[in-house]
C-alpha cells in the first residue's frame, strides 16, 4: 500500500493518469478541398480559413499561426526570407532574421508564441519528424522544435503538428477520446489555390457543425490567427494579450457542405468581380451617357440624374447580388441595367410632382435604400454586407463582418448627399434648419449602426460621418469661425460616444481590440503607425488606375471652376450644403484611413456625379451654361 501511494506521488504517474487534451494538428496537400475533408472524417466540422493578409508564402502563414497576430507584408521592414527546418530548429540566423523583422513591424508581433506559452503552461508542443515545413508551427521563441518520439499520431501528449494525407484522417479522428478535450485539425497546406484554405476540426461539441469566430463572425469561415487561442483554450492556458485572433466555436446550425463551399467561391471571387461589375459598367455608363449626349444635347441633364441615381443604388443592388450568388455576367447585368433603369423610372415617377427637382427626390430615395438596408443588414449579423462586392472582402483578410472601406466611403457621401438632396425636393420654408436637423440625426444614426463593433465595426464611420455633418451644419447655417469650430468638435464626441458603447456593449470590434485594448502608448502608436503608412503606400497602388487620374483631374476643376459648381447650387442651400459635407467626410476619410487613395477616388465619384445632377436640376434662371 504505502509503494502505491509513493508510486501515486510520483510526477510521472501523475501526467499518466490525467494527461491533458490531445490535439493533433494535421496539415494536407495542397488543393484538398472542404468536401474530401467531410467524406474522410463524417461529421468533422468543416470551413475555410484566411491564409494571410492577402497573398504571403507558406512560411508567412505557419508564423501567423503560431504568433496569433498577423499584418500586412508590406509593413514589415524586409520580405520574410525562404524558411526551413532541419533537426530540433530553424537555423539560427534564419530565426534571427524572422525575429528582428517582427521586431521592427508596427505591431505586437512574437513569433512562437503558441509553443513558448503552451511550455511554460507545462504543456508538450512537438512536431513529427516527417512534418517539413508545417513544423514551424511548433517552433518556440528561439526557433527550436521538439519532435515527437515513438508515439502513434493522434496518440502523442499535448499538440503534435504532422503532415498528413487525407486517407489518415479516419485513423487521427479514432484516436480522439470522447470527453477528454481532445481535438483534430485538419488544414490545407498553404498556400491556398483557391484563395482560401480548407479546414475541418473534430472533437467535443464540433460534430456536424460549421466553425465560425469572433473574428469573423461567419459562419464556415475562420482566421489562420484563430488557432493560437482555440489552442490555448483547450488547455485552459490565458491568452497572450499580443494575440488578435479570436478562438474557433462551433456554430449552432448544422454544417451544409454546399453553402460552404458556395461562401468560399464567392470569397474568392469579390476582387476580381470588382472590376468587370463596378469599373466596367462605370465606364460602360460613361461612354454611353456620352454618346447619347453628341446625339441629342437636350439628354445631359436626365442622364446625369440618372447617372448619380443609379450610382446611389449600387450598395443595394449588390446586397440582393451576395443574396443571390448568382454568376459573374448575372451580376454585371443586374448592376449595369439594373441600376439605370430603376433610377430612370424613379425620376420619372417623381418628374411629375417635383419637376426638376425629381432629379434629387430620386437620388434622396435610393440613397436610403443603399444606407437602410446596409443598416438593416449589418445590425441583423447577416453577412450579405461582406459578401457585396462592396463591402470588406474578407477573402483578402482585411475585414470580416460590417462594412468595408469602400463601403464606408460610399455610404459616407451618400448620406449628406441624402439628406441633402431630401430637404431639397421636399422644399421647406426653412432649408437651412432642416438640412440641420435631418444631418444630425442621420450622422448619428449611422454612427450607432455602423461605427460600434456589436454591429458595423467600423471606426473610421464615427470619425467621417460626424465629420461631414459637421460642415454641412456650418454651411447651412453660415456659422462665424468661433462656432464653427465648436460644431467641428462633435468628430471628437462622436468617437468618445462610440468607445463608451464599445465598452458597455462588448462586440470585440477593432477599437476594442486594436485601441482601447492597447498596451500602452507604444501599442497605441503602432496602430497610428500602421494606418499611416498603409494610408501613404496606398497612393501609388493606383498611380496607373484611370480612375485615380480622373478622381485628381475631377478635384483640380472643381478648385479651378469652384464659382461655377457652386452656382449649380443657385436656390438650392441644402444641396450645397450636404454636398460641402460629402466633400469634407471624403477629405477627413482619405486622411484618417489606411485605404486613403481608394476613399478618394469613391468619394470624389460620388460627388462628381451629384454635381452633374445639380448642373441639370438647375434653376431655369440660372444664367450659368456650366
Amino acid at each position: 500500500m504505502l509503494a502505491l501511494v509513493l508510486l501515486g506521488l510520483m510526477p510521472g504517474s501523475a501526467a499518466a493518469a490525467a494527461p491533458g487534451p490531445r490535439i493533433t494538428v494535421a496539415m494536407l496537400p495542397p488543393g484538398t478541398t472542404v468536401a474530401e475533408i467531410e467524406r474522410a472524417v463524417p461529421g468533422i466540422a468543416p470551413g475555410v480559413m484566411s491564409a494571410g493578409l492577402g497573398r504571403v508564402p507558406a512560411g508567412q502563414t505557419y508564423l501567423d499561426i503560431g504568433q496569433g497576430n498577423r499584418i500586412f507584408s508590406s509593413l514589415y521592414q524586409e520580405s520574410l526570407p525562404p524558411l526551413y527546418v532541419t533537426g530540433a530548429r530553424v537555423p539560427p540566423d534564419l530565426w534571427a532574421r524572422v525575429l528582428a523583422r517582427a521586431d521592427d513591424a508596427p505591431a505586437d508581433i512574437e513569433p512562437g508564441l503558441l509553443a513558448g506559452t503552451l511550455e511554460d503552461a507545462g504543456v508538450r508542443i512537438a512536431a513529427r519528424p516527417l512534418a517539413g515545413s508545417p513544423a514551424l508551427i511548433a517552433a518556440d521563441r528561439d526557433g527550436a522544435i521538439e519532435r515527437t518520439g515513438s508515439c502513434v499520431p493522434g496518440g502523442c501528449p499535448g499538440v503534435t503538428v504532422m503532415s498528413a494525407e487525407v486517407g489518415e484522417l479516419p485513423g487521427l479522428a479514432d484516436a480522439i477520446r470522447p470527453g477528454s478535450g481532445d481535438m483534430l485539425i485538419a488544414i490545407e497546406r498553404p498556400p491556398p489555390e483557391r484563395d482560401l484554405l480548407a479546414v475541418g476540426i473534430a472533437g467535443d461539441g464540433f460534430d456536424g457543425r460549421a466553425i465560425t469566430s469572433g473574428s469573423t463572425r461567419m459562419d464556415g469561415y475562420v482566421l489562420a490567427t484563430d488557432l493560437l487561442p482555440t489552442i490555448l483554450g483547450a488547455y485552459g492556458v490565458p491568452v497572450p494579450d499580443a494575440v488578435d485572433g479570436q478562438a474557433i466555436e462551433p456554430t449552432a446550425e448544422p454544417a451544409d457542405i454546399a453553402a460552404i463551399g458556395s461562401l468560399e467561391e464567392r470569397l474568392g471571387e469579390i476582387q476580381s468581380r470588382r472590376w468587370e461589375v463596378l469599373a466596367v459598367n462605370l465606364l460602360i455608363w460613361v461612354g454611353a451617357g456620352l454618346a447619347l449626349v453628341l446625339w441629342r444635347r437636350g439628354l445631359a441633364p436626365l442622364l446625369l440624374a440618372t447617372l448619380a441615381a443609379a450610382m446611389a443604388l449600387v450598395p443595394a443592388i449588390l446586397l440582393a447580388a451576395a443574396a443571390l450568388m448568382p454568376s459573374q455576367l448575372v451580376e454585371r447585368l443586374m448592376v449595369g441595367a439594373g441600376a439605370p433603369v430603376l433610377a430612370l423610372l424613379l425620376i420619372s415617377l417623381l418628374r411629375r410632382r417635383l419637376g426638376r427637382l425629381a432629379a434629387y427626390g430620386a437620388f434622396a430615395i435610393s440613397a436610403a435604400l443603399s444606407i437602410g438596408l446596409t443598416g438593416i443588414d449589418v445590425i441583423a449579423g447577416s453577412p450579405l454586407t461582406a459578401l457585396s462586392l462592396l463591402g470588406p472582402n474578407p477573402g483578402l483578410g482585411v475585414r470580416f463582418f460590417g462594412i468595408g472601406n469602400e463601403l464606408e466611403a460610399a455610404l459616407a457621401a451618400m448620406l449628406l448627399l441624402g439628406v441633402g438632396s431630401a430637404v431639397t425636393a421636399t422644399r421647406p420654408r426653412d432649408p437651412a434648419r432642416a438640412v440641420t436637423i435631418a444631418a444630425v440625426a442621420a450622422t448619428v444614426a449611422g454612427v450607432l449602426v455602423f461605427a460600434p463593433g456589436r454591429f458595423g465595426a467600423d471606426v473610421g464611420a464615427a470619425i467621417t460621418f460626424p465629420a461631414g455633418a459637421a460642415v454641412t451644419v456650418v454651411v447651412a447655417l453660415r456659422l462665424g469661425i468661433r462656432r464653427a469650430a465648436l460644431v467641428i468638435l462633435a468628430p471628437l464626441v462622436a468617437l468618445a460616444l462610440l468607445i463608451v458603447f464599445d465598452l458597455l456593449v462588448p462586440g470585440e470590434s477593432h477599437l476594442t481590440r486594436s485601441v482601447l485594448s492597447a498596451g500602452g502608448l507604444g501599442d497605441l502608436g503602432d496602430v497610428f503607425d500602421r494606418r499611416i503608412t498603409l494610408a501613404a503606400r496606398s497612393f501609388p497602388r493606383y498611380l496607373h488606375s484611370p480612375f485615380f487620374v480622373a478622381a485628381l483631374l475631377a478635384i483640380a476643376a472643381a478648385l479651378v471652376f469652384r464659382r461655377h459648381v457652386v452656382a449649380w447650387f443657385d436656390r438650392r442651400p441644402a444641396a450645397l450644403a450636404g454636398a460641402a459635407g460629402a466633400a469634407a467626410a471624403t477629405v477627413v476619410g482619405t486622411l484618417a484611413n489606411d485605404s486613403a487613395a481608394l476613399l478618394l477616388m469613391v468619394g470624389t465619384g460620388y460627388l462628381a456625379a451629384y454635381c452633374g445632377l445639380a448642373w441639370g436640376a438647375r434653376p431655369a434662371s440660372s444664367g450659368d451654361n456650366g
